[in-house]
């Protein structure tokens, strides 16, 4: 349990990879309804390759989603170049085996020989891809996943990971020393002392994910919950009154805590400020009673007040005509 860890931010390779699943599958959700639009328009050509290694349905090669020093995009292709050949073969060769019916192209099989040219096109393939259905969209994805993993860290600091791990998913059923949940095939991963990443994902959808070889660094990929909002574009000025009264900056601070509690890191990066900026507001915030702060291991979270909340439902006669 020392070695295990909730992951920090959104992984480019792993939303990249579930990304395309979304594009694919005929789902009655309007979560994705809107980005899939947009995405289809911008789909770059290559992108046929990264469908060929990721099926709709069923295996998708593991090397898509190496284990990265970062979940930036530029970390996870760098890990992507530097791909074994002896890992694409036994991909390949697994790809295969699990979908019989289909027919692997040429190049899947200078992949499967580790050619660097058919590498080099997966990897354009993924950038291109990335830059053009994802990159537009990151920073909301990057927001969605810091809630996920504040509202994580909250429960470890509460109840440990015998918290963490029995809500992580509907199907859940954790007894030490086991995790059990639902999964589209039998699949037992024994961490023999190795930890244990849990990576929580925007794109990934009902079930929870894994590497299909059991040898690989363990991760578990699990869904979040979605602030529909994103799904209807652009929302319109809510609070003007609000910006005139606290300023733009600090009523952007407490509108972003009014969606969720955050740590003043988490809090900077949602909106694009320095973190500097983001403590100085804060604290201007919480003299003022409209925000709580509290440790959460070596950060500080904060926790919109019942004022602040009163505050940007205009319910405080006097302060919002």
């Amino acid at each position: 349990m020392a070695r295990t860890w909730i992951a920090s931010e959104p992984d480019a390779m792993w939303e990249t990879m579930l990304s395309l699943y979304r594009l694919r599958r005929r789902e009655q959700t309007v979560v994705f309804s809107e980005w899939k639009k947009t995405a289809l328009a911008r789909i770059p050509a290559g992108t046929r390759l990264l469908t060929t290694l990721a099926p709709a349905r069923g295996y998708a090669a593991d090397f898509l989603t190496p284990r990265a020093e970062s979940g930036s995009v530029a970390a996870g292709i760098e890990a992507l170049r530097r791909t074994t050949g002896e890992r694409l073969r036994m991909d390949m060769t697994e790809l295969a085996w699990r979908h019989p019916g289909k027919r692997l192209p040429q190049w899947a099989g200078q992949l499967a020989v580790g050619r660097p040219e058919a590498l080099g096109a997966v990897v354009t393939a993924v950038d291109a891809y990335f830059h053009a259905c994802l990159s537009p969209h990151w920073s909301h994805i990057h927001a969605q996943v810091d809630q996920e993993r504040t509202r994580r860290a909250r429960l470890l600091s509460k109840g440990g990971w015998q918290a963490v791990l029995s809500a992580l998913h509907p199907s859940a059923r954790w007894s030490f020393p086991t995790l059990e949940l639902s999964y589209p095939a039998e699949h037992d991963i024994h961490l023999r002392g190795r930890g244990l990443v849990l990576q929580p994902s925007f794109f990934c959808r009902q079930t929870p994910i894994t590497l299909r070889d059991p040898g690989l660094p363990p991760i578990l990929v699990y869904p979040i919950e979605h602030d529909l909002a994103w799904a209807h574009g652009p929302a319109p000025d809510r609070y003007p009154t609000l910006r005139s009264l606290l300023g733009t900056t600090r009523a952007h601070v407490l509108e972003t805590l009014g969606q969720g509690d955050c740590t003043t890191t988490e809090l900077a990066r949602r909106l694009n400020i320095p973190r500097s900026t983001a403590s100085r507001q804060l604290t201007t915030l919480r003299e003022a009673g409209l925000v709580n702060s509290h440790p959460l291991g070596q950060a500080v979270l904060h926790t919109i007040t019942d004022l602040g909340v009163a505050l940007l439902n205009g319910r405080r006669s006097g302060l919002i005509a």
